[in-house]
């Protein structure tokens, strides 16, 4: 069981990672473009690996690695709102 802050932190977190990897892959994709496309599904592939790597390793300093529904949601929301700023 999770203290409340450790929730807390956790989906705040999860948040800015979400905000995080929308504006690296952003920044990613214009490398993507000088690749084919089975050299970039690859590139694709090992980006999110790695992303989530570091997700799950971080959590797992944060709160033993424990992944809720509701960390995954905020991931999403994370990114949403990077595009949405991103947008403006």
């Amino acid at each position: 069981m999770m203290s409340i802050f450790v929730q807390i932190f956790s989906l705040l977190f999860s948040f800015i990672f979400g905000i995080f990897v929308y504006y690296i892959f952003k920044n990613f994709s214009y490398i993507l473009l000088s690749f084919n496309s089975i050299k970039s599904l690859i590139v694709n592939i090992i980006f999110f690996i790695t992303m989530s790597l570091i997700y799950y390793f971080t959590l797992r300093i944060i709160n033993n690695g424990i992944l809720h529904l509701y960390f995954l949601l905020f991931i999403i929301f994370g990114v949403l709102i990077g595009y949405r700023i991103n947008k403006k």
